[in-house]
């Protein structure tokens, strides 16, 4: 890859992490495919010849593990789910070249060619390892059919992952305690060959290429941890017979194994692009030119969830195999429901196919996924902050501005006026197509959409200052002069929005009678004239009403208190899933309480350290002096925002040292969460707490 600015002269492949055949799609799911889609339409925006692919990730012990119980094949289980994400993507605008799937034929052979090479390359060796096995079955317990305590942080854990503790992929063999979830009796260890891939080897390359990784910010810092530490060869195979079988010299799927899933679930980014340049010809798109040369731009999009195998293991495999390494990954945040984690099992989600059957247009989520924070930041989705951002930005911003300019355009002159747009309109669009392409260059979705709503707001300060209404009979020629810059603020903005509202942005533009399609152009024709003649425009977006928004409110409350009453094992409140911690029954005295110095702080500055995935550095006032605070806080808050919060400041712990840098306290939060403490009243800094 270059590294060079976009557009470039290679060839650009966006993916998105591969949606796991095995449930309903939800907002949370959405966030990550509408960011990649705004994306590559953004890059084609700038001329950049790209292709966003994707596929339905059908392999692995969920979806054998859910079939089984739903009595049917694990094929015919994922392919339900596999069909319904293909009908489902493209009704909220998200339009991949090409969507395949992990179990086609594209992407079973090229894993086997892959894992071929790796083998040839010495990459691959046998190794005798302990795996869980269900005596009472007489089956091998793979990943997710095993489950016990993580041997590194004790917390419950799946086979694969300490997915309620510490977040570790862990290795067969590695889970403490371990009891099948088949039959829910205690598992055994038994001796099996395995194969494993020598990432430890190539520890010196991943460190190079995390420096020159492009992306968001947790993508580039968080696998450090990994690559800059004791590096660990990756088991590749599982005992199974669900998956694409491990190709070896005695015929596939030899000695009963089959390819761990996250070997060929991210080849089939790779499987994808070959499909679709097979579809529409390599003189169009060659998929060799992204995947095999030097100037494939490889840019993937994930969730922060999945940032270790896109990091690590993946690149690691592409090097290995001789393949072109990603230029970027940009990992996003989780979503949130009314300021509480997404719950799939309480009903604690904003369903796909919900949203869509409460006929709201499709690109108002978009618009909210994609602009409510920094793509890296989690975002709370409630039906309130929805109605209130539609309203406010979308409604009257963007909104307001197109139809009152084009109408009174159209009733007054019958279209465009015949006129020359002013310079300084012309300069104003070419400041937001500057801030266009520094997003893109960024990384940054959110800045894409704020350079079409920064602009029209500018158009409604502008029609509103100059009021053209009042210049029709005493100036008219500075009336036209006024409607012709706001008709082409109106194309500009459509070209500038198209990546975050596809439909929105189509509509503004056949309104002003613009050549053309909205989705082809570049951003050169923000500059291009209207037509001469137009008819007179219909209101790109309706208000939300307060009503509706208490009727969405009331049916989510009853829906989640109907799944929560239905499952004897929830918590009769509405907090997480997750038990709270018991309270000890060791006390302390109060002189030892007394013997905490808590204070009072108003956070001062606030910058990332660099190389720490989580660890922000503070500066916080205390009233009689500032301290220096180093905080694991990053992943959890907007770093931006920290400054000017109150917070409660441990003054009197030991001084430590964190990645070089010394903190002088300790800031308080609760939960996993890390929710700041803070002062009901606006007690200065420097306040004890008593």
């Amino acid at each position: 890859m270059s590294h060079e600015p976009f557009p470039t002269d290679g060839t650009t492949v966006v993916t998105c992490g591969l949606p796991y055949a095995n449930g309903d799609l939800h907002v949370g799911h959405l966030r990550g495919y509408v960011a990649a889609d705004a994306y590559n339409r953004a890059l084609g925006k700038l001329g950049q010849e790209t292709a966003y692919v994707c596929g339905s990730d059908m392999h692995g012990t969920p979806i054998a593990v859910n079939a089984a119980e739903a009595g049917v094949s694990p094929e015919s289980f994922a392919l339900e789910y596999h069909e319904q994400y293909q009908e489902t993507f493209p009704e909220f605008g998200v339009e991949f070249d090409n969507y395949g799937h992990t179990d086609d034929a594209t992407n079973t052979e090229l894993t086997r060619d892959i894992v071929r090479t790796l083998e040839d390359e010495g990459y691959v060796y046998e190794k005798e390892i302990m795996v869980a096995f269900d005596p009472e079955e007489g089956q091998a317990l793979p990943d997710r059919f095993v489950e016990g305590t993580c041997p590194y942080c004790g917390e419950r854990a799946r086979g694969d992952e300490c997915d309620e503790g510490c977040g570790r992929h862990l290795e067969p063999g590695e889970i403490e305690a371990p009891e099948s979830t088949v039959t829910g009796n205690p598992a055994e260890y038994r001796e099996r060959t395995h194969r494993f891939f020598r990432v430890s080897e190539l520890q010196a390359y991943l460190q190079g290429f995390i420096d020159r990784l492009e992306g968001t910010e947790n993508a580039k810092n968080q696998p450090r941890e990994w690559i800059e530490g004791e590096l660990r060869d990756w088991c590749i195979t599982r005992d199974m017979d669900w998956g694409v079988d491990y190709p070896g010299e005695a015929g596939e799927g030899e000695d009963g194994l089959v390819l761990y899933v996250w070997v060929d679930a991210p080849i089939e980014y790779i499987a994808s692009t070959r499909q679709y340049s097979e579809r529409v010809g390599a003189d169009t798109y060659d998929w060799e030119e992204v995947w095999t040369d030097d100037d494939g731009e490889i840019v993937h999009v994930i969730g922060r969830d999945i940032i270790q195998h896109h990091t690590v293991f993946w690149p690691a495999m592409l090097h290995a195999a001789g393949y072109t390494e990603p230029r970027a990954v940009a990992a996003t945040g989780f979503i949130t429901i009314n300021g509480k984690g997404l719950s799939t099992s309480r009903n604690r989600a904003i369903w796909a196919r919900e949203y869509l059957d409460e006929g709201f247009h499709p690109d108002l989520l978009r618009y909210y996924l994609t602009t409510n924070g920094g793509l890296q930041q989690d975002v709370d989705f409630s039906w309130d902050k929805f109605q209130s951002r539609v309203n406010s930005e979308l409604v009257g911003a963007l909104g307001n501005f197109a139809y009152r300019s084009l109408l009174f355009a159209q009733r007054n002159y019958g279209g465009t006026p015949d006129t020359d747009v002013s310079e300084a309109v012309a300069d104003r669009i070419d400041e937001a197509l500057a801030a266009f392409r520094a997003a893109v260059n960024d990384y940054s979705v959110r800045a894409v959409g704020e350079a079409a709503l920064d602009l029209a707001r500018f158009g409604n300060e502008y029609i509103q200052r100059e009021e053209p209404w009042n210049l029709v009979d005493e100036a008219p020629e500075r009336a036209e002069q006024v409607i012709r810059d706001c008709v082409q603020l109106s194309v500009a903005l459509a070209v500038l929005f198209e990546p975050i509202a596809p439909d929105t942005a189509e509509r503004l533009y056949d309104q002003v009678g613009a050549d053309g399609d909205v989705h082809a152009v570049t951003l050169d024709a923000a500059h291009d004239a209207p037509a001469a003649e137009f008819g007179e425009p219909d209101e790109l977006v309706t208000k939300i009403e307060d009503d509706r928004v208490e009727t969405l409110n009331e049916k989510l409350a009853e829906r989640i208190a109907e799944s929560a009453s239905d499952e004897e094992s929830e918590p009769t409140d509405d907090t997480e899933t997750m038990d709270l911690e018991p309270i000890t029954d060791d006390r302390v005295s109060f002189d030892t309480f007394q013997d905490l110095d808590l204070r009072v702080g108003r956070i001062e500055t606030a910058e990332p350290i660099e190389g720490a995935d989580k660890l922000v550095r503070l500066e916080v006032d205390i009233g009689v002096e500032t301290r220096q605070v180093v905080a694991g806080i990053r992943q959890l808050h907007e770093v931006d925002d920290l400054p000017g919060t109150r917070v409660v400041l441990v003054a009197n712990l030991e001084k430590s040292e964190l990645f070089g840098v010394e903190s002088n306290g300790m800031l308080l939060a609760a939960g996993e969460e890390a929710d700041l403490l803070t002062t009901h009243a606006d007690s200065p800094p420097g306040t004890k707490i008593r």
